[in-house]
């Protein structure tokens, strides 16, 4: 996966497809206050709306929930705004600042127990690795590598940075400290959320120096392995993910994940993820669930953050289609 030109912060040209999308996502961290994030604004012109989701980790097994759509017909630049959160670009590949004033739901993770609450933020993201990934530019795709163009993006972008700012949540701010962490990450192209059979999908920080970003998707035409790690100011990318998963007791949950990542040069990197807590959770059958899973990440005797997200396509049983490892 090449370093890309930060230009690419910047819309791409809409294509006839009917699901053409350009989405961009942040998540972060911070240990010292237990509070962070992951969100998502996708704009599809070609159906005429932009919508946001907005998840905010929160202490006491907590998770504030904001989702939000609007109509939008046309490509738009930065600032994306939609349902009180907006994303504004300050400096292409460098720095992101957020906001939001607006209504979410406030989870408990346990219960599932949730109520109405005022939910702001303030945050800005500075850039520790280059923007890397892949233009969707080039040779024409074929087996796996085709497919999953065909329904989560033909490019895509991921970044690792660090975090600054505050959160607040029910009246109650939380400042980020300095160990607060993230990637964020830009996808363009058809995305149909139906399309892939399975993905095991990986954000990791270790460290200022250390982190880890990719995806391994199942696909009729076999698993596709994409990902990089950036270490000691080097890229590489990574060409496998080899995964076991421990999970709770539904038997699909993600608890602790066993990670070998495997990068061009051969090297084998060890990484286990204690998984803290995990949204939305659960078994639906007949659904397609993304289980976004906040993690603590070990390597070489090292403990940074991430995330560990895992994508079901569950039978009307509630059973995987694909099982899981």
């Amino acid at each position: 996966m090449p370093i890309l030109n930060p230009a690419h912060d910047r819309m791409h040209p809409v294509e006839g497809e009917s699901a053409w999308s350009e989405s961009y996502y942040f998540n972060g961290y911070d240990p010292d206050s237990d509070v962070g994030l992951y969100t998502r604004i996708g704009i599809r012109p070609n159906e005429g709306t932009m919508d946001v989701m907005l998840a905010s980790w929160q202490p006491n097994n907590q998770i504030a929930f904001v989702r939000a759509k609007r109509e939008q017909k046309e490509m738009c630049e930065s600032p994306l705004e939609v349902g009180g959160v907006r994303y504004t670009c300050q400096n292409e590949g460098k720095r992101w600042h957020l906001t939001a004033d607006t209504e979410a739901r406030l989870y408990d993770l346990k219960t599932r127990e949730h109520r109405k609450i005022p939910f702001s933020l303030d945050l800005e993201f500075d850039a520790l690795t280059p923007m890397i990934g892949v233009d969707g530019q080039g040779k024409k795709k074929e087996g796996a590598s085709a497919e999953t163009a065909g329904s989560t993006g033909k490019g895509h972008l991921e970044q690792a940075g660090r975090w600054s700012g505050w959160i607040e949540s029910d009246g109650i701010r939380q400042t980020l400290g300095d160990r607060a962490r993230g990637n964020r990450d830009k996808s363009w192209g058809p995305r149909r959320w139906g399309g892939p059979k399975m993905w095991r999908w990986f954000s990791i920080n270790i460290s200022d120096d250390v982190h880890f970003g990719g995806i391994r998707i199942g696909t009729d035409a076999g698993d596709l392995h994409r990902g990089w790690v950036w270490r000691d100011n080097e890229l590489a990318s990574l060409v496998e993910w080899r995964v076991r998963t421990e999970t709770r007791s539904d038997e699909v949950t993600q608890k602790t994940c066993f990670v070998t990542a495997v990068d061009k040069l051969g090297r084998e990197h060890e990484l286990r993820a204690d998984v803290m807590r995990v949204f939305p959770g659960g078994v639906r059958p007949g659904e397609t669930v993304v289980n976004e899973g906040l993690a603590s990440w070990t390597y070489e005797g090292q403990t940074g953050y991430g995330i560990a997200e895992y994508l079901h396509q569950f039978d009307d049983e509630g059973q995987p289609l694909v099982p899981i490892e």
